[in-house]
């Protein structure tokens, strides 16, 4: 199966990633980040659904178990980022 490399409805990646946080914020935030804090969630933009996991990989599995042709903005629950990088400091 081909997967499709296009933003839906032709969104510009801007576009997707504030939609994708407004939902968030407005939907989801309060009570995911008393019940689920630290997992990822995946956010299919179009339907609003959120698909809750460990881990990044979690997380969108199970939304493409769902949604196999869509694209997901990914979250944190409660940290401004998904992952980060550290150095691996000094030998």
């Amino acid at each position: 199966m081909a997967v499709s490399t296009k933003i839906p409805n032709d969104l510009d990646k801007q576009t997707f990633a504030k939609r994708a946080k407004a939902l968030y914020n407005h939907r989801y935030r309060k009570r995911l980040e008393a019940t689920e804090w630290g997992k990822v969630i995946a956010i299919e933009v179009e339907s609003g659904e959120v698909f809750i996991g460990r881990t990044a990989l979690e997380a969108g599995l199970k939304a493409r178990e769902k949604y196999s042709d869509k694209f997901f903005y990914f979250i944190r629950i409660g940290y401004p980022a998904v992952h980060c990088l550290k150095s691996p400091g000094k030998p």
